[in-house]
């Protein structure tokens, strides 16, 4: 039976009680996807208007990524203390008003400060939001809902690269526009917050059960509600210890090695400098024809976060992985060798969007599904909070130096590179990575209870 199936109210109703509130909180991604993406067209003039220089560009395009992860770090401490609902409301208002500020700056200095802001509302809805779709969603549908708030994301991307090339034609002061647009849909998604209910699974946490309840025979129905939320409580009843404890080191390892690899493997090049790529590495490419690759390469990554969103709760989380990442390695490899036989612009176009379709399929969407449900409900916001601060510290690494790397290996260097990390990426899942499709979080939690009491078992009868 569908876990929709016995839910009392109608279609629309069911609708509204699951699906609604994981579009709201997605709207989050949306603006995570924007905000972090606007940088790509926009670069391009903030350098000439600003007269930058390539460390000065590296800082402007990355100061929002230690925001990012400032944000992440607090995420998770905030998120248990005042639940997920309200910290999505604050990351929705500082959204706002830093996109605003990117838009009036006239120094370097102050770009960088409302930049480092924004950063601050990503760090906190990257967390949130897929922590939150995760606990309010069925186990039968939670990856495809998970993968929502990524489909946000790239969604975001799009939106940010098609809305830089309309805005191109105004001129060197463009860029203050394409800053400033996000200020829109931050307002609609602080509103729509107000409209949605808190996670099940925080409430119960912090004792308030009929509410939890209440919530839950929505999304459940009445008898599957009943079941879910003396789990729930149970599985809270017998939580102890913390993050560090011995059980949780596999998890916690996956977490980390997966959300630094996700960015190691380069796919933040792309979507940052996409447009300085093509108008400074590659020839007789106009500012126009940049903007327009971004879009093809934009429209790529959403299309592929949609076939992601149709397997990953079919053919599961490892071998999606597993695959794509070799694919990027793959397509990255092509890519290196192309760029240093100065093939065509066509061809490495080609090539760049075939390896954001492995990500977009993969390592985009899969890695915050993983993160998301593979930690106890006691730990799991400041769990996917220091996942979240590895994976913006990887992407802020990569940021600051990638200008630098291509100086110094080339552009066919770099993308090498990031092809040798592709292929310790898919040789990572496939020894480590069990999988959780299907599985309420729940379960899951307890198969990592069952190896801490096995792997303590075999030490303790262990022959002196």
């Amino acid at each position: 039976m569908s876990p929709l199936s016995s839910t009392p109210q109608g279609g629309l109703s069911r609708i509204s009680a699951v699906y609604l509130p994981a579009l709201v909180a997605a709207l989050g991604g949306l603006l995570f996807g924007f905000d972090t993406a606007v940088i790509n067209g926009a670069i391009v003039y903030l350098k000439r208007q600003l007269n930058l220089s390539a460390r000065g560009t590296e800082f402007a395009a990355g100061s929002i990524l230690l925001g990012c992860a400032l944000g992440s770090a607090l995420a998770g401490y905030l998120g248990d203390r005042f639940g997920r609902k309200r910290l999505l409301l604050v990351s929705a208002a500082i959204f706002a008003v830093s996109s605003v500020a990117a838009a009036m700056i006239v120094t370097l200095p102050q770009f960088l400060i409302a930049r480092f802001a924004g950063g601050i509302a990503i760090g906190l809805a990257s967390m949130l939001a897929p922590l939150y779709i995760s606990e309010l969603a069925p186990a039968a549908i939670r990856g495809r809902l998970v993968t929502l708030n990524q489909l946000a994301i790239v969604s975001g991307v799009l939106l940010a690269f098609f809305s830089n090339y309309l805005l191109s034609g105004l001129g060197n002061d463009s860029w203050r526009w394409m800053f400033g647009c996000a200020a829109f849909p931050a307002i609609l998604f602080f509103v729509s917050m107000l409209f949605i209910p808190e996670s099940p699974r925080w409430l119960i946490q912090r004792g308030q059960f009929q509410e939890a309840e209440r919530i839950l025979i929505r999304t459940l129905g009445m008898t599957e509600a009943a079941v879910e939320a003396g789990r729930i409580r149970e599985t809270i009843a017998h939580e102890q210890g913390s993050l560090w404890e011995p059980k949780l080191r596999r998890p916690l390892t996956i977490a980390i090695v997966l959300a630094a690899l996700q960015q190691l493997t380069g796919i933040n090049t792309i979507l940052y400098y996409g447009s300085l790529v093509f108008v400074e590495q590659i020839p007789h490419q106009s500012d126009s024809s940049a903007l327009l690759s971004n879009i093809a390469i934009g429209a790529t990554n959403l299309a592929f976060t949609l076939v992601a969103m149709f397997l990953v709760d079919r053919a599961g989380r490892k071998p999606l992985l597993v695959i794509t990442s070799a694919a990027m390695a793959i397509f990255l490899l092509a890519l290196s060798i192309a760029a240093a036989l100065h093939a065509p612009a066509s061809l490495l176009l080609v090539l760049i969007m075939l390896y954001v379709a492995s990500f977009a399929t993969g390592m985009g969407p899969v890695v915050w599904i993983v993160m998301s449900e593979i930690f106890p409900a006691n730990v799991r916001a400041q769990a996917v909070a220091l996942g979240n601060v590895v994976l913006w510290l990887a992407c802020a690494l990569i940021t600051f130096t990638f200008l630098s790397l291509v100086s110094a290996l080339s552009i066919s260097g770099a993308f090498l590179l990031y092809a040798a990390l592709s292929v310790v990426a898919s040789l990572f899942v496939a020894r480590v990575l069990p999988e959780t499709k299907g599985r309420t979080l729940e379960e899951i939690e307890a198969g990592w209870r069952a190896k801490g009491r096995s792997a303590s078992a075999s030490v303790a009868n262990r022959p002196e």
